[in-house]
């Protein structure tokens, strides 16, 4: 009778198969093809079938411009002492522990000292994993530091931008940040040192209005959200529907709101000959 029984042992290896492979896929957002991840990640996590730009966090973004991925970490001990006390569904400082905790890093911004193609410069890069890249005070602090070593060692600067905007858990003291960030570039350009903005998915709110748009030099990833406010509030606000490429890369490059659409393959080799031509 045994002949007859109907065993369970093979839905149990299917399991065991489906376990094992698991993350090694992801599902490309652009063309919806399922991709091997080692094939994602040596293609700086670009899809090898229709270029889509998955997000890159600032260790990884710092890792591909300087030479050999090394560099020099600045004030990287900086962390938010939650000046407001500020709560809203939950507190201000439990948001920072737990970001902190998951990312690595005291804050939103990474700032790296070394070399792009043996040419020395400065770049910040933000990471949108910390309560979504957004600009408190350690970030404003942080961008104005780096300016100033610029200035006194007559360095280039780069910014990665990849924000959601203003921290507004932190008020007024995160609006600053916008006038703080904007005087010290004006100092940087009064220093005749280059600064190229490079604004990444997505780049809104106060880190557009501020920063991320006063570069000698604005360019994009393609396909990058870039704006202010959100799509849905300004078809709220004008009564009209917008263009389906409403505040992409393409279409800000076509109204004249950036000077270049780079690859991100392509980005240290265009940053290298860049600098060049507006360093000495």
């Amino acid at each position: 009778m045994a002949w007859f029984r109907k065993e369970k042992k093979p839905l149990q290896a299917s399991h065991e198969k489906r376990v094992q492979t698991e993350g090694l896929w992801v599902k490309c957002e652009g063309c919806k093809q399922i991709v091997w991840k080692r094939d994602l990640e040596g293609n700086l996590l670009c899809c090898p079938k229709c270029g889509y730009h998955f997000k890159m966090t600032a260790p990884e973004r710092l890792a591909m411009l300087f030479d050999g991925g090394h560099y020099t970490e600045h004030d990287a001990r900086l962390s938010s002492p939650d000046p407001l006390r500020f709560a809203d569904t939950k507190p201000y400082r439990d948001r920072l522990k737990k970001a902190q905790a998951q990312t690595g890093l005291k804050d939103a911004l990474i700032t790296g000292e070394g070399r792009l193609e043996d040419r020395p410069l400065i770049i910040c890069a933000m990471e949108f994993r910390f309560i979504g890249g957004s600009m408190g005070a350690v970030v404003g602090e942080k961008i104005t530091r780096a300016i100033d070593v610029c200035i006194a060692r007559r360095l280039p600067l780069v910014i990665v931008s990849c924000s959601g905007g203003a921290r507004m858990m932190e008020g007024a003291i995160s609006l600053m940040q916008l006038a703080k960030i904007s005087a010290a570039l004006a100092r940087l350009d009064d220093a005749r040192q280059p600064f190229i903005s490079v604004l990444t998915d997505p780049t809104t709110g106060g880190v557009t209005a501020s920063f991320a748009m006063l570069g000698d030099l604005n360019i994009a990833e393609p396909g990058a959200l870039i704006g202010f406010a959100g799509p849905r509030v300004i078809e709220q606000t004008i009564r009209q529907k917008l263009p389906a490429d409403f505040q992409r890369s393409e279409f800000l490059l076509e109204h004249g709101m950036l000077d270049a659409i780079v690859p991100r393959k392509e980005l240290k080799s265009y940053l290298s000959r860049t600098l060049g031509l507006l360093t000495p």
